[in-house]
């Protein structure tokens, strides 16, 4: 019995497969920049979906990657205003993904047909996310179909599935959609994306329950870009006279030059408060070279904790890496502190859950002349990890957008870009135990699966080679 995908569906002509690529490249756009509209990223990972069906291998690889160009360069267009055309190299290598899922996709079809697709484009698609987001070392997680509903209320499907498992379930769904007739599937994906989008506009309308004032940690959020000793000094005195019971004061990532100065360390006794600030740390033995480090400093005017930065921006003078990551064991419980980018990691964020963070603080640098969009996208990392991770996240940045974000994914409070000066204070309730999704686990499946698949191909094509065949590969096999 032949396996091909034409004993399914014939194979995409390329009328079909520049409208099933259009249809991906708008679908995504129209559901990160519409709230109401969220639930079209199912149909841009079923566009991907439909693309498996085209004609050849290259002609998936790079429709696939041509999609995905098209998605990463509007996107992420404030990496060509840092790095010039060598920013375009970056949307290159970070649409290649796309393509490459597409890719596999096809291959598979050859071999499983559309009905295989079920149970192995979902291994694909996690296996490539995860790959792409965490683990090499161009890694970048922004983009993900699991942050997009993050941006729009509470991320309620991330904290059911995870950030990666929301791609997983998204294109379970696509390829069991693809694998119907396609009126049938029309109608039954129709009223999916229907379902969909009223679960996320209802859980985001849904009115934030109020935090009790009585309890928790009062924590003031500044927004300051490289500010002066004189001015974050005198920022830290407004706070205090806003806020006269303010147990915690947090500032952004490279608040300091150094360490912090003997004016901020004598203001933290004067005022008996605690302060989390970024700044450098010297490494001892080594000319210029440092750590970008965040440091609490105690109402005693001490340095009682520091934490330096996991994963330094690539392409940037962001210090070396981390050499070990460690709780803060403050007077309200252990609190887990990540820099800046390192929020964007799973892999950083789980080991502070699995240490039993109960809090994550996390100073950041967004600088201004990046623009809003640029400031818009991070801001969506915030909530789905306190969603995905059950645990709140207090993220004050240089320039914006900082938030408070509760356990269970609402943003609490927030300040705008670029608000220079502005400030935020809210009680905010540690948890007894955060936790880490599932979805780390299946990750590694998927990447298991994926590499078995690559191989079992690879071999078949060496095979042939060695033997003089000459039918490609790549040809369904009857």
């Amino acid at each position: 019995m032949s396996t091909s995908h034409e004993n399914f569906r014939p194979p995409l002509s390329m009328k079909w497969t520049l409208v099933w690529a259009g249809v991906a490249v708008a679908a995504f756009h129209l559901s990160h920049e519409i709230a109401v509209l969220s639930c079209l990223v199912g149909l841009y990972v079923f566009s991907l979906v439909q693309l498996t069906r085209v004609a050849t291998p290259w002609r998936a690889l790079f429709t696939g990657w041509l999609a995905g160009l098209l998605v990463f360069g509007p996107q992420l267009a404030f990496m060509f205003d840092l790095f010039g055309m060598f920013g375009v190299v970056l949307w290159l290598v970070g649409s290649f993904w796309t393509g490459l899922f597409v890719l596999l996709g096809h291959l598979a079809i050859g071999r499983v047909g559309m009905r295989g697709l079920i149970f192995l484009l979902p291994l694909f698609f996690i296996a490539l996310e995860y790959v792409r987001s965490e683990l090499y070392w161009l890694k970048f997680s922004w983009l993900a179909p699991g942050y997009t509903f993050a941006g729009h209320g509470q991320p309620l499907f991330e904290a059911y599935f995870g950030v990666y498992g929301v791609g997983f379930v998204l294109v379970l769904t696509a390829a069991l959609l693809a694998s119907f007739r396609p009126r049938v599937g029309a109608v039954i994906g129709a009223t999916l994306l229907v379902t969909l989008g009223a679960l996320a506009n209802l859980v985001s309308e849904r009115p934030i329950d109020p935090i009790d004032q009585r309890e928790g940690i009062l924590v003031v959020g500044i927004q300051m870009e490289f500010p002066s000793i004189s001015e974050t000094v005198y920022a830290l005195d407004r706070a205090v006279k806003e806020h006269p019971d303010v147990d915690l004061v947090v500032l952004s990532e490279y608040t300091f030059k150094g360490r912090p100065p003997s004016e901020v360390l004598g203001w933290c006794r004067q005022h008996a408060c605690y302060l989390v600030a970024g700044g450098k740390e010297p490494v001892a033995d080594r000319d210029d070279a440092f750590r970008n480090t965040a440091f609490v400093i105690s109402p005693k005017g001490d340095v009682v904790f520091k934490q330096a930065k996991s994963v330094p921006i690539p392409f940037f003078a962001d210090g070396l890496p981390a050499d070990e990551q460690r709780l803060w064991n403050s007077p309200w419980g252990k609190i887990g502190i990540c820099i800046c980018y390192d929020l964007s990691y799973t892999r950083v964020v789980d080991e502070l859950v699995l240490q039993g963070a109960q809090l994550l603080i996390v100073p950041t640098m967004d600088v201004t002349s990046w623009g809003e969009h640029e400031h818009w996208l991070h801001a969506k990392v915030a909530p789905t990890r306190a969603a995905e991770y059950g645990i709140p996240v207090v993220r004050v940045c240089s320039s914006g957008i900082s938030q408070i974000v509760t356990a269970d994914g609402h943003v609490s409070e927030s300040l705008p870009y670029p608000g220079q000066g502005e400030s935020f204070a809210a009680r905010v309730q540690l948890v007894g135990q955060a936790r880490v999704p599932m979805d780390r686990t299946l990750a590694l499946v998927g990447l298991i699966a994926t590499m078995m698949f690559v191989g079992v191909v690879t071999g078949k094509m060496v095979f042939r080679r060695n033997t003089g065949k000459t039918k490609s590969p790549f040809a369904p096999r009857k």
